[in-house]
């Protein structure tokens, strides 16, 4: 008899210990169900539900960095912050906005002054005077041509101005933007290539005009370097170029590449720019062959003599200090084609 309260004891103790209870939950220590199992996208978070707004900074619509590089749009709503991109640029906070590196980024201080002879002397502490400036005329005229000239800038690290006529840029607007883009300056050099000193005062102010409205409609910027077509000015020209803050320049080294004597041969062009070669040079040269095929040889020649290039941007300009001059014009017999 008394084995049967024990008995009785036992057996209850085991359907609690199974879990046996009343109210259906789980007892502790009981496997809990599997759970449905979750989507994920390809950053490993759990996909978000149908419409919501993604939580991981990469997958949301907040600030990133857009496949050009450039800070994507953070909504109305943003701060404004930056916040790193992953490949070191500022994403903006807001639309527009741009990265904190363009915001640090400040016109380049003037190095190098124009003088009264057209030639350019150093006036920043440092800065090296046994330099020369580069300048093309006449352009933009051939692709191929151009981006042989611009290859070989780049390979010696070398930047120019290059004078333009409008009515080259109407006919080649590309090209004209590809000289910017290359990081080159562009300069104004007249419409046409026409003595302005024989034209009226307004005829002037439309022939410069016309060029600054039409290079800012491609580029973005107008030019602030003024090369009259044959070097030929006068006071029109010069109050004209003055009132839109251009420096007005001719040359100091002609290379004569215009002139019937070099055409064809680019080491003409090399040893006319070498004879004439001083510290400070603006040297006149133009979008022609013969010229192209000589810029290699020119450039390594003048490194070779100790020579720097100048770069416009360091040039000082009339006016609020700003960037990049422009490209200097041909000489006094040019004949444009």
């Amino acid at each position: 008899m008394t084995k049967t309260p024990m008995l009785l004891a036992s057996a209850l103790a085991l359907m609690l210990a199974a879990g046996c209870g009343s109210n259906g939950q789980n007892a502790p220590g009981a496997a809990m169900p599997e759970a449905p199992a979750q989507k994920n996208i390809g950053n490993g978070a759990a996909e978000p539900p149908p419409d919501a707004a993604a939580e991981s900074g990469n997958d949301g619509p907040d600030a990133s960095e857009t496949d050009n590089g450039e800070s994507g749009s953070g909504g109305s709503g943003a701060t404004g912050n930056a916040a790193e991109a992953p490949n070191g640029k500022s994403a903006a906070g807001g639309k527009g906005q741009p990265a904190a590196n363009e915001l640090s980024a400040a016109p380049k201080e003037p190095q190098y002054r124009m003088n009264k002879a057209y030639r350019f002397e150093a006036i920043a502490p440092g800065a090296p005077d046994k330099v020369v400036l580069l300048t093309f005329d006449d352009g933009p005229k051939e692709k191929k041509q151009l981006t042989s000239m611009l290859d070989t800038l780049d390979k010696h690290n070398a930047k120019a101005v290059f004078f333009v006529n409008g009515y080259r840029v109407k006919q080649n607007p590309d090209l004209l933007k590809l000289i910017a883009e290359r990081g080159q300056t562009i300069g104004n050099h007249a419409w046409d290539h026409i003595n302005l000193k024989k034209e009226s005062k307004a005829n002037v102010r439309k022939q410069i005009g016309d060029v600054q409205a039409l290079v800012e409609k491609l580029t973005g910027e107008k030019p602030r370097m003024f090369r009259a077509p044959f070097g030929a000015g006068g006071d029109a020209v010069k109050a004209v170029t003055a009132s839109e803050q251009m420096l007005y320049m001719t040359w100091s080294n002609g290379s004569l590449d215009w002139d019937k004597s070099t055409k064809d041969k680019p080491d003409a062009v090399i040893a006319n720019v070498m004879k004439q070669l001083h510290p400070g040079a603006n040297i006149l040269m133009h979008e022609l062959p013969w010229t192209a095929s000589a810029l290699e040889k020119l450039l390594t020649e003048l490194e070779a003599n100790g020579y720097g290039f100048i770069d416009p941007a360091t040039i000082e300009l009339p006016g609020a200090a700003s960037p990049a001059p422009a490209r200097s014009k041909a000489s006094g017999a040019h004949a444009a084609p």
